[in-house]
């Protein structure tokens, strides 16, 4: 059986946030991600994980607040700098939060010298933090237009560049079904690259139950294939989220 994890940034989201930990095990769940974490206390949030024995699985880098601004830089060529002091205060966060993966964001941004920033960008984070595990996730540009990493074999030439160990492919199963219309087969070509996967529906983006993807079909495909990672529900629930949640039974 797949091990889930819940996003509390997209689930539980009618209590206040600090609230959603506890109610995020009750619920069933072991882990849990947070995309920006950077507006709460870190000590606060690791006081939550470790009061309700939760393993604390990812956050996004930079540090944005979640209010509508951008969301990377690190393939903006004249913005490393920018980059890189942002990678460092995540990893300031990371080291009170012990996140399983960082998800570097690529940023708005296009063409060659986009690809040889993102590579230098990643290349010097990986060296950085050579025990932190790192990921890059393809996002597809109809939810997020101008997004650099949009392409599956782009993120594989990136990660064969990079070649660092401690650096891998994050698979979000509704991005990838709208990039290439095809979770399956997406997964069989990229999938060995995957550290982390998150789920949602489609089109929706609600509970992964229904729609276009055959979640029950891949969540079997993972346990055949052994992968051990977390599952994350990265989804607006809708309803109440505890209503929603038997796409985990």
């Amino acid at each position: 059986m797949p091990k889930f994890c819940a996003n509390l940034s997209w689930l539980f989201t009618d209590l206040p946030f600090m609230e959603r930990f506890k109610t995020a095990k009750e619920a069933g769940f072991d882990a849990v991600e947070v995309l920006f974490p950077y507006d709460c206390p870190a000590q606060e949030m690791r006081d939550q994980l470790v009061w309700n024995a939760l393993t604390f699985v990812l956050m996004n880098c930079p540090p944005p607040n979640a209010t509508g601004g951008p969301q990377g830089f690190a393939a903006i060529p004249g913005l490393q700098d920018r980059f890189r002091r942002d990678f460092d205060r995540t990893l300031r966060y990371a080291q009170v939060l012990k996140p399983r993966h960082i998800h570097i964001m690529a940023g708005a941004s296009e063409g060659p010298d986009a690809e040889a920033c993102f590579t230098d960008n990643l290349r010097w984070a990986a060296a950085r933090a050579p025990k932190q595990s790192l990921t890059i996730e393809p996002i597809n540009r109809q939810d997020m237009p101008g997004y650099f990493l949009a392409d599956y074999d782009l993120a594989a030439r990136i990660l064969d560049a990079v070649a660092a160990p401690n650096l891998g492919l994050q698979f979000d199963a509704f991005h990838a079904h709208r990039i290439t219309g095809d979770v399956m087969g997406t997964w069989a070509a990229h999938g060995a690259r995957a550290r982390h996967i998150q789920v949602a529906g489609f089109p929706g983006r609600n509970e992964p139950t229904g729609g276009e993807i055959d979640y029950p079909a891949f969540f079997a495909r993972l346990d055949a294939g052994g992968y051990a990672g977390w599952i994350s529900g990265e989804y607006a629930p809708a309803g109440p989220t505890e209503a929603g949640l038997g796409w985990m039974r």
